[in-house]
């Protein structure tokens, strides 16, 4: 899109067409007006419409405008009737892809999908609908981190050895390592910087949304001579196994929940029919799978083990206790 960015436009065009269908035959300056842009900008706007549909994308299942003089009047409108609300699930889902598409190596305009997600993010839980539920999608990247993968972006590109300063999702803990950049991932929606680390004295494999603060050091990336990159297999699922000495959980996500798959690693993901989803996660600290669990509600079922789930609910009834309530 233009240098408006994603975060301005997409709102306008979702808007556009069930604006022009309650006016048919409305002037071209008028609506352009109306949204507080200029005509150049209305009919560009319009233009892009041309291009969006409904699957199968042939000339029935695309948006139709009709010009006559200065006037425009939508004859198709492929399902545009009214301003799009997106669900609890939809929204989740898109702040997920939004998230992937920020990560992607080459994304030229990442600030304008950071806008984006962050006003979907600001957005979940509003819905007029009242049998929307609550999203939690607030996991994504901040400013910071935005800052932060930029760097290692930068080193990556100039073979400069970083300072990280990394969260660890399975032990909820920061540190920081001195690390040898060696490539740049793309495995399964979320962007990976793979190097030497100096401290663990092997390759590791870094998130980068996980990246809270990078600073490139003052010398050359020099990973060891023997240090070779990972085979990356089909399905990427062997490149991102979770250590099997870590404990293990059998968890139900409810709809709203299954971006809890997208973003902790996970050794198995099933689907059901009613878009839930059972998953096995590997943890490191049974403390902070607990708060984890607290955290998502009623939108997480413990399967297995037992004592998660009881320890899970005794932490429950104690804060419910703390505050009075039970």
């Amino acid at each position: 899109m233009s240098a408006e960015g994603v975060a301005e436009r997409l709102p306008r065009l979702l808007t556009l067409v069930p604006w022009l269908l309650a006016r048919p035959g409305v002037p071209v300056a008028e609506a352009a007006a109306e949204f507080g842009i200029t005509e150049a900008q209305l009919r560009r706007d319009l233009e892009l419409l041309w291009m969006c549909g409904l699957p199968g994308y042939g000339p029935g299942d695309l948006v139709d405008l009709s010009f006559e003089g200065d006037t425009v009047t939508v004859v198709y409108d492929a399902g545009l009737s009214r301003p799009l609300r997106l669900s609890g699930p939809e929204a989740a889902t898109l702040a997920v892809a939004l998230r992937a598409l920020a990560d992607a190596p080459g994304v030229v305009d990442t600030d304008a999908v950071q806008r984006a997600l962050a006003k979907i993010e600001q957005a979940s839980g509003r819905s007029d609908d009242p049998s929307a539920g609550t999203v939690a999608v607030g996991m994504g990247r901040t400013p910071g981190n935005a800052r932060a993968e930029a760097t290692v972006r930068d080193a990556v590109a100039r073979h400069r050895a970083l300072r990280l300063t990394y969260y660890s999702a399975s032990r909820d803990a920061v540190g920081r390592r001195d690390v040898d950049p060696m490539r740049l991932m793309m495995v399964d929606g979320s962007t990976y910087l793979e190097a030497w680390c100096r401290r663990a004295e092997g390759v590791r494999m870094f998130r980068l949304d996980r990246v809270d603060d990078a600073e490139i050091l003052d010398e050359p990336a020099r990973p060891p001579a023997d240090a070779e990159p990972r085979e990356v297999p089909a399905d990427a699922t062997g490149l991102l196994a979770p250590d099997a000495g870590r404990q293990l959980a059998a968890l139900r996500l409810a709809p709203e929940a299954r971006w809890v798959a997208e973003y902790y690693p996970m050794e198995d993901v099933v689907a059901d029919e009613d878009g839930s989803a059972r998953v096995r996660m590997r943890y490191g600290d049974r403390a902070w799978m607990v708060r984890l669990l607290l955290g998502l509600g009623e939108t997480v079922e413990v399967l297995w083990p037992p004592e998660l789930a009881a320890e899970r609910a005794d932490r429950a009834r104690e804060a419910l206790a703390a505050y009075g309530v039970g």
